[in-house]
């Protein structure tokens, strides 16, 4: 058979019938991050079985929100293109359909498609699924949805991490060097991209202002790292979503606190900080607040709000200065 037979479009889709696709009553795969062949092919035997499948394949290259970020890369379907072929070439009755289609455009196809069940990838979106959207539409639509690994077992997802972290420290360099307020809050928003927590990448940096008063020596960086290792999360299911958890709630998360890992390597590095100046890219949590009272920092400099500002009474209450600074643009 024609392997156009089973390549759909939702540009093609949108303003026609969505009879060729309902029909079929399938399992759909929401475009997934990357995955390994060998995960395919577990996902395949797992819901093949079930009747035919549609996989999701995005016409973007990264997570919506996560561009040029490799740990966020999407699948490309050539890595799938053999696999799928010999399925579709088969004696099976289920086949293997395509959907390709913008990521902001997930919610019309929940709208307008009948899914027997969507089948979710960790990793595959911004944010908590369960505060966006396309959650709700599936919610009143009583469709089953599951979340599934994008790794085979812990081995692979180790592997996985080992394999990207160098290209993650290429793709975001950090040098030491002198830089003005902003280039320094542009830097924690670049360390924020070591993070493989999509619910929010948290970046920070420390320095202490120079002589000249206009720039900062940067001395070191962190950002919220997933534990025990990065792709925890993505294995097993991020906390948040297992629980729906709202976005304030500090009961269910998955990483060490961007300040908390930052003072964690002061310690170990032996970093003086009396006087030193904490660029953030998000307020600190009240928890991480009161840590920050604790310490010799002087300033802390954060870009975007949160908990209403409660943070904000701590750390003046507790003598820091402390400033908001928005910036418009990376620069790496």
């Amino acid at each position: 058979m024609n392997s156009n037979h089973f390549v759909f479009d939702w540009q093609d889709l949108a303003f026609s019938s969505k009879k060729p696709l309902n029909r079929l009553r399938a399992i759909f795969i929401m475009a997934p991050r990357e995955i390994s062949q060998a995960r395919f092919k577990q996902l395949i035997k797992t819901y093949l079985p079930q009747g035919n499948i549609i996989l999701g394949v995005a016409k973007e290259t990264y997570v919506l929100g996560f561009e040029n970020q490799p740990q966020f890369k999407l699948q490309s379907i050539d890595t799938f293109s053999k696999i799928i072929d010999q399925v579709n070439n088969s004696n099976t009755k289920a086949k293997i359909y395509q959907l390709h289609y913008f990521q902001r455009e997930i919610k019309y196809l929940f709208e307008q498609l009948d899914f027997k069940k969507v089948i979710l990838i960790n990793g595959s979106w911004q944010y908590a699924w369960h505060t966006q959207a396309p959650y709700y539409i599936l919610a009143n639509r009583h469709i089953t949805y599951e979340y599934v690994s994008p790794f085979g077992d812990e081995a692979e997802a180790k592997v996985y991490e080992k394999k990207l972290t160098p290209l993650i420290k290429s793709a975001n360099p950090i040098p030491k060097a002198k830089l003005t307020a902003e280039e320094m809050m542009q830097k924690a928003i670049v360390a924020s991209h070591y993070s493989y927590d999509y619910s929010f990448q948290t970046g920070t940096v420390l320095g202490k202002i120079s002589s000249n008063k206009k720039t900062y020596n940067l001395i070191t960086f962190a950002y919220n790292k997933v534990i025990p290792y990065q792709t925890y999360a993505m294995l097993h299911g991020a906390s948040r979503e297992q629980n729906f958890s709202p976005p304030n709630d500090l009961n269910f998360y998955d990483t060490i606190h961007a300040e908390v890992m930052l003072v964690l390597q002061a310690q170990k590095k032996c970093i003086k900080l009396s006087g030193t100046t904490l660029f953030i890219n998000l307020l600190p949590c009240p928890t991480c607040a009161r840590m920050l009272c604790e310490t010799k920092i002087s300033n802390i400099i954060y870009a975007n709000d949160h908990t209403d500002g409660f943070a904000l009474q701590l750390l003046q209450t507790a003598g820091k200065q402390i400033n908001r600074l928005v910036i418009n643009q990376i620069i790496h």
